[in-house]
């Protein structure tokens, strides 16, 4: 059995706002070009799964990877992109702004929560997908990928403007063709999951997919056809597109 190198725990929110005449948008955000891991990349919010995730899944009386990964999502979503995501009760917007200054000071974000008094609702997330490469790499993420609706009253989403330089909504199919037209960037997770995305109408489409499809690991391997080396995923994760010549993939 071949050894996989290490990998980084992660968690990302793909965040879907339902428009009623025509397929949903999504939440993107736009990394810095700096950034070592997808500089310039367009991505879903989200990032590494720290130790206070691990300690407040604890608190919570999980404690597993699963609750820390949604707990960094929900964490995450709110530091990069400013919206509350799985929160009960929504706070009102100025607990809001103050949790959220909070956390970028480097308050825990358990504490964050007990000063607004909210706690959170993990179950707004649904599991949707699950990413590990292997490939030789300065990091490799081990990222969950969740979906969630934007909640009614939601305040705007705000660009955090430190790892990432602007934030926008819109649908799979539109964030495809600006990469196609060499207009975007999308690594080659992103670009997988994007294709699956535009094949639902609306959020309650995507969840219903997500549970018909149990998550496995996705560990993209390399495979020549045709003459032609490609990058290739397992064909039965309702992914629409398995493979893609590796001359063309984006790898981070």
């Amino acid at each position: 059995m071949t050894d996989t190198p290490p990998a980084i725990p992660a968690a990302t929110l793909v965040v879907f706002r339902d428009a009623g005449d025509g397929p949903p948008e999504l939440l993107f955000v736009e990394r810095a070009k700096a950034m070592a891991f997808a500089g310039g990349a367009l991505v879903f919010p989200g990032g590494r799964v720290d130790p206070g995730d691990h300690a407040l899944a604890a608190v919570l009386g999980t404690g597993d990877a699963e609750s820390a990964a949604r707990i960094a999502a929900v964490r995450e979503t709110i530091e990069e992109a400013g919206l509350p995501i799985g929160l009960s009760p929504m706070p009102s917007p100025t607990a809001f702004a103050r949790m959220r200054a909070a956390l970028h000071a480097g308050t825990a974000f358990g504490e964050a929560l007990t000063d607004a008094a909210v706690g959170l609702d993990l179950d707004a997330l649904e599991y949707f997908a699950r990413w590990r490469p292997a490939h030789a790499h300065a990091r490799i993420f081990d990222t969950r990928f969740y979906l969630a609706r934007l909640p009614a009253g939601a305040p705007e989403a705000q660009v955090d403007a430190t790892e990432n330089v602007r934030l926008f909504w819109a649908t799979a199919a539109d964030v495809l063709a600006e990469a196609d037209a060499g207009r975007a960037t999308i690594i080659f997770p992103t670009r997988r999951n994007l294709e699956r995305l535009t094949q639902f109408a609306d959020f309650a489409a995507a969840v219903e997919h997500a549970r018909a499809h149990p998550v496995r690991t996705v560990t993209p391997w390399t495979e020549t056809r045709d003459g032609v080396e490609h990058l290739c995923i397992p064909h039965d994760l309702g992914y629409p597109i398995t493979s893609e010549p590796i001359s063309d993939a984006v790898r981070g």
